[in-house]
């Protein structure tokens, strides 16, 4: 293989042979992409030398900081000893057995079963099927429709990506798929207007059960949502929301998965987002932190309510993927795991370096641009608006939050834009000086968007 060493070379390569993932290649390609050769801990370099703050801990997932030699060396070993067998036919193999009973124990009381995917679209792929499989055997086969939400996220395959609400990703391919509906989501700054967050969060969870009914609840599985929405802008529902929801649920027996690929493995200042939100979910979608992305692996968790009538009632599951709790992946998640337990990760996002920056944070909507900026755990937004009290939006065609976006990359500071809210999700062990230079890049890019509003006359 030859190795190419300059970014030029790298980006003429690049866009020869490379799709990128939620991209417009085109204009990548005429642009350059941006080449990251090295990280660690909650720092990235580039081929040009920089050195940049991972804000984002890649892509929601690394959250024990880049570099961490132990799951490293945990995958080497593995790999030496048992590169790859399958799950499938009668075997098993001990790194997916320690993995299993090491997810007993971190996740909450009623999960003591586990179907491992490659992903977080693979594990809803799959709770798609097992939810419905389960009625199938509860002899109710008419219960088959989804209640998922607008700007949810939930992945990119067929099944995954209509239960999500992002409708860029539906008028591709004909999405979503029959028996889907989406209800709205809570976020107050956006749609709450006279209301408080709290009469906000129960009317629209008294509208998302107001769409069950109309529906007919006798006709409904599962409803899916992420405890926090993530790429829909980190919206941190008011906290009257989720208990009107998941009782209204309970009351009409319908299934609750909570969407953890983002909120799990200590995001929130919990174990798992659920657990800050009081709900008691029958489906856990697992990834990303998982093994902190060292290597690609996602879960579900079956509650016990499923699992009894899966193992009393039913046959074979047909499903099923080659990488089903790969040796590999599951020593890395479970050395993964270790630090988090050893580290108290959780702990000290709840009681230490969550607080620190979310004081800081939280400041920011004293700046005259910002609307609203909100954290939880370690995983907050901020919003850009023209006017705090009418809580409006720039025009789309300003693309402020992309504006901002590429001064936090000049800056050295990954932050990720969904429309004109600027996104971080930083590693769990971010130091409180780490989070200090974080807030003065932070500052900075918001400082230069004003100017650059100012001057092109978008803001008065």
């Amino acid at each position: 293989m030859t190795i190419l060493n300059s970014t030029r070379e790298l980006q003429i390569t690049d866009a020869a042979h490379h799709l990128h993932p939620f991209t417009n290649t085109r204009e990548l390609n005429a642009r350059g992409v941006r080449v990251i050769t090295t990280g660690k801990g909650v720092y990235l370099h580039d081929s040009e030398g920089n050195k940049i703050l991972d804000g984002m801990s890649g892509l929601w997932c690394v959250n024990v900081g880049h570099g961490r030699k132990d799951i490293v060396d945990a995958v080497a070993k593995q790999l030496e000893e048992l590169t790859f067998y399958n799950t499938f036919f009668n075997t098993t193999h001990p790194p997916v057995v320690a993995l299993s009973k090491l997810l007993s124990e971190v996740t909450p009381k009623q999960f003591n079963y586990f179907h491992f995917t490659g992903s977080g679209s693979e594990s809803n792929d799959t709770i798609f099927r097992l939810a419905r499989y389960y009625w199938q055997l509860m002899d109710k086969p008419e219960k088959t429709i989804f209640i998922s939400r607008r700007g949810g996220y939930h992945g990119s395959t067929v099944a995954s990506a209509s239960l999500g609400g992002f409708g860029s990703m539906h008028e591709q391919g004909g999405l979503p798929i029959p028996g889907i509906f989406h209800a709205p989501p809570p976020s107050w700054w956006a749609n709450g207007g006279d209301l408080t967050p709290d009469e906000f969060g129960l009317k629209v969870a008294n509208q998302t059960l107001e769409l069950i009914d109309s529906i007919g609840a006798h006709k409904i599985a599962a409803m899916i949502g992420e405890p926090i929405m993530g790429a829909g802008g980190v919206i941190i529902p008011p906290k009257t929301y989720w208990p009107a929801v998941a009782k209204g649920l309970k009351e009409r027996d319908i299934l609750f998965i909570s969407d953890e690929v983002i909120c799990g493995f200590g995001r929130t200042g919990e174990w798992f987002g659920c657990e800050l939100m009081g709900t008691e979910p029958d489906f856990m979608t697992m990834a990303k932190g998982i093994t902190s992305g060292y290597v690609p692996m996602g879960c579900v968790g079956v509650s016990d309510r499923i699992a009894n009538v899966l193992l009393e009632k039913g046959g074979e599951f047909a499903h099923g993927y080659t990488y089903s709790g790969h040796p590999a992946a599951c020593a890395a998640a479970i050395a993964n795991l270790e630090i988090i337990r050893s580290e108290k990760l959780v702990d000290r996002v709840r009681d230490d370096i969550g607080p620190y920056l979310q004081s800081k944070w939280k400041a920011l909507a004293d700046h005259p641009m910002v609307g609203e900026a909100v954290m939880e755990g370690l995983i907050g937004a901020f919003q850009f608006t023209p006017d705090k009290n009418a809580r409006s939006n720039f025009a789309d065609e300003a693309k402020i939050g992309l504006t901002a976006r590429d001064f936090s990359f000049e800056n050295g500071l990954v932050m990720r834009a969904v429309g004109d809210r600027m996104v971080i999700a930083p590693p769990l062990t971010i130091t409180h000086a780490e989070v200090d230079d974080l807030m003065e890049k932070t500052i900075k890019v918001i400082d230069l968007t004003y100017a650059h509003v100012r001057k092109n006359g978008l803001i008065g």
